[in-house]
């Protein structure tokens, strides 16, 4: 797995975590003061990129969380099928297919010969965006 560790604090909304071994992208932090008896919680909501599930957790601020390596990636559509496009990276030439997108704007725009912009998170790819016309 491409993670590394991060302070719990330092998570801001519209970064990356791995929550329950999904990776997800924060819409919400919600930090504690320390109370008599602990210390700082912070509450982390957060988006699964790949299942749009809603995931939250509560962990203390001085803590440590996994956050994901995102890598971003630019690639050609050679073929569109029923349930995955296949791709050819435009740095490498690799060949590779992913799962067809939910997203309905970037379904829709999937053509041979299009250019879109491609999230590589923990060994998983997805299409995030079409690039150009």
């Amino acid at each position: 797995m491409s993670t590394r560790p991060v302070e719990a604090g330092g998570i801001k909304t519209g970064s990356f975590i791995v929550i329950d071994g999904e990776p997800c992208r924060v819409v919400e932090v919600e930090k504690s003061k320390p109370g008599k008896h602990g210390s700082a919680k912070a509450r982390i909501v957060a988006i699964g990129l790949f299942d749009n599930v809603k995931r939250s957790i509560v962990v203390p601020t001085d803590s440590r969380v996994e956050v994901p390596e995102v890598s971003k990636k630019l690639a050609q559509v050679i073929a569109v099928f029923e349930n995955t496009v296949q791709l050819m990276d435009l740095g490498t030439y690799e060949v590779y297919e992913v799962p067809m997108p939910v997203e309905e704007e970037i379904r829709s725009r999937l053509s041979s010969g299009t250019e879109v912009e491609v999230w590589d998170v923990m060994g998983r790819k997805k299409i995030m965006r079409v690039r150009g016309g």
